[in-house]
């Protein structure tokens, strides 16, 4: 079955943009292989808030791009598919389909509401030797508790580490909104 596998760069004091959505800070180390890196990958899911400072257009060849909105509307983006609730269902649709991993590209608040949901199955964290004092954390608050299993690790020239862990699946936890989650289902 496939995963759905939130992946991002982190600054080494909790932060996955500046405060104003910048990435200016992420190294790109020679040593990653980001080719093969996106070959593990047919389908992404994008926040709103990501989206909008992505570049518009047709779309990244052989790949489904899902955005997580409730104010856009899919006749103005006709290269990916909105979606506006349900996402247990999309998401459970997607994971039993044939193909790639989903790659969760970007959204905090995206991650947490899905974690919330038991909908994330790894979490993998390339943290970048830089402080930037202030921005989007990696989980913003309010957030429930979840325990993570270390399943890899890479320590690039750089200073990059790179931290791969299975969420692991509580049975008291799996599905359960917390508050924050309910606010934002009702958004």
């Amino acid at each position: 079955m496939r995963q759905v596998r939130y992946s991002v760069a982190m600054s080494l004091d909790g932060y996955i943009a500046g405060p104003n959505g910048e990435a200016d800070w992420i190294l790109m180390d020679p040593e990653i292989d980001f080719k093969a890196y996106f070959d593990q990958f047919d389908t992404f899911l994008i926040g709103r808030k990501t989206y909008d400072g992505m570049p518009k257009g047709k779309g990244t060849p052989g790949v489904k791009t899902f955005v997580f909105s409730r104010t856009l509307q899919q006749k103005d983006n006709p290269h990916v598919s909105i979606v506006a609730d349900d996402a247990r269902k999309v998401l459970g649709d997607l994971k039993e389909q044939p193909g790639k991993d989903i790659w969760l590209f970007g959204g905090g608040s995206l991650f947490r509401s899905l974690l919330a949901e038991g909908l994330v199955d790894k979490v993998e964290v390339a943290i970048v030797p830089v402080l930037i004092g202030a921005g989007i954390p990696l989980l913003p608050s309010p957030a429930g508790r979840n325990t993570l299993k270390l399943v890899g690790h890479k320590i690039y020239k750089t200073g990059i580490v790179a931290l791969e862990y299975e969420v692991e699946r509580n049975p008291e936890n799996k599905g359960r909104k917390t508050k924050s989650t309910k606010k934002q289902a009702k958004a």
